[in-house]
């Protein structure tokens, strides 16, 4: 066996190992949870504001105030 036969069949081995240790996946589904639960926090958070701001507080008090006073007619 040649050198060059030697280092390149070592060298396909341990490519192929590094490439199965990269396959591995194990653990992406718990970071998958993770930056879903913290989108899941902002986008609560941003809505959360978006409701409580003036705007969206007294456009709900009008079209309740408008459903209330109106009579069927």
């Amino acid at each position: 066996m040649s050198l060059f036969t030697t280092v390149s069949t070592r060298l396909a081995a341990h490519l192929t190992t590094r490439l199965a240790t990269l396959r591995n996946d194990r653990g992406m589904s718990t970071i998958e949870y993770a930056f879903g639960s913290l989108a899941a926090a902002a986008l609560a958070g941003v809505l959360y504001m978006v409701v409580n701001g003036n705007g969206v507080v007294s456009a709900i008090e009008g079209v309740i105030t408008d459903a209330l006073s109106n009579t069927p007619g």
